[in-house]
């Protein structure tokens, strides 16, 4: 029988460089009241909760403690890192075989002691992770998300805002799609202070050429694969994303933001994870929003979706 949900606390499955980071990333933000860092390396995840706890006088109260599945059962929220890393020269999709089989253990592990709280997929390829997680948890769909594009947004805004001399709070924009190769930058919505982007660059007279815009959207898209070229992985972005994700939940936001969730016939899309701006609170999803699209970029979308349904078929779920 589940405990009763306690809606302060999270469970990080996975105490490697993503779910470590994580986890610090909701203790400096104050998300979050009890931590629970779960791992196959049980040193690992108690040597990474000792050097949190060890900071606690400098944060808000919380409770960080290595722990067990049976740790989760009153999580609200519960974050999957844990899968095999991704290499150089590896796309997300290469990860396909190897994380899938690891899900199949990871998630009746999460469902035998835990069927009320939220499930947050990071582990890559996130967007079919996502899916698989949804058809074995047999959760609601609101339940059931992963970290999609909501940092692929955040670095096209970083990109714009560098670009533009604008700051990124001032720039507004979403990739939507597949979290990887086929991701889609929404142009026709992207703004900065309330000015739709064609319109802002004759403000602006910065004098960019068409093709200084698709030189963001390939750096957006290419940004993962060039960091880990340089150090290996990465980490610290995608757990800030991660716990911008948490606050929406724990806090009831309402936020909007580009998660990856089932796809329930938006643009035609449907019976598969992909991410589109989203109404996020304390239950979850709330509402996906079918914003208008250009011809273009709906069309790109339906693409992006018809290369996750090629790979989601080597899938035995």
């Amino acid at each position: 029988m589940n405990k009763k949900i306690n809606p302060n606390k999270i469970a990080v499955i996975g105490a490697g460089g993503v779910g470590a980071t994580t986890a610090y990333a909701l203790m400096v933000q104050g998300v979050g009241s009890e931590i629970v860092l779960i791992d196959l390396d049980q040193d690992k995840a108690e040597g990474e909760a000792m050097d949190l706890r060890h900071g606690a006088s400098f944060v808000n109260p919380v409770d960080i403690y290595a722990g067990d599945y049976k740790d989760l059962a009153d999580a609200k929220l519960i974050i999957i890192t844990a899968g095999a890393a991704q290499k150089p020269g590896e796309t997300r999709l290469d990860l396909i075989k190897k994380n899938t089989g690891i899900f199949k253990n990871i998630i009746p592990s999460i469902t035998k002691y835990n069927q009320e709280g939220i499930l947050l997929v990071v582990t890559n390829p996130v967007d079919i992770l996502t899916y698989l997680t949804y058809k074995i948890s047999r959760f609601p769909a609101n339940r059931v998300l992963g970290s999609g594009t909501v940092l692929d947004s955040s670095r096209f805004r970083s990109l714009l805002s560098k670009n533009c001399g604008v700051a990124a709070s001032n720039v507004h924009g979403y990739i939507i799609g597949e979290h990887g190769d086929s991701e889609v930058p929404v142009w026709s919505l992207t703004n900065i202070a309330g000015t739709q982007i064609d319109n802002y660059c004759p403000i602006c007279k910065k004098g960019c050429a068409d093709n200084d815009l698709k030189e963001i959207s390939d750096q957006v898209k290419n940004a993962g694969y060039e960091i880990i070229e340089k150090k290996g992985s990465t980490f610290y972005a995608v757990a800030l994303a991660v716990s911008r994700i948490a606050r929406a939940i724990l806090r009831d936001e309402n936020a909007v933001l580009t998660v990856s969730s089932l796809m329930e016939g938006y643009y035609g899309v449907e019976d598969m994870s992909l991410s589109l701006p989203t109404l996020i609170n304390s239950n979850g999803i709330k509402k996906v929003l079918e914003l208008p699209l250009s011809e273009d970029e709906e069309k790109a979308f339906k693409e992006s979706a018809e290369h996750l349904k090629e790979n989601i078929k080597e899938i035995n779920i």
